[in-house]
């Protein structure tokens, strides 16, 4: 008997789009959205992200690493 472990907290709120396969239960799942971080940011270096009124800056580095910054 299969047991099924509760989604991590980090994963609770992600936007989703359904997937082609279905659980053990019927029910569709999820993955995560994908966005290119070249969309993001559009050949700058930084982009400021508004997310309920606070203001986040996204930051790639010279070794090609994100830095999110509140």
């Amino acid at each position: 008997m299969q047991t099924s472990n509760p989604p991590k907290a980090a994963n609770r709120n992600r936007v989703a789009q359904p997937s082609q396969t279905s659980g053990h239960s019927g029910e569709a799942r999820f993955r995560p959205v994908a966005i290119p971080s070249q969309a993001i940011f559009s050949g700058a270096v930084e982009v400021e992200i508004d997310h309920n009124g606070v203001r986040y800056r996204l930051r790639q580095t010279s070794q090609g690493k994100l830095i999110l910054t509140k």
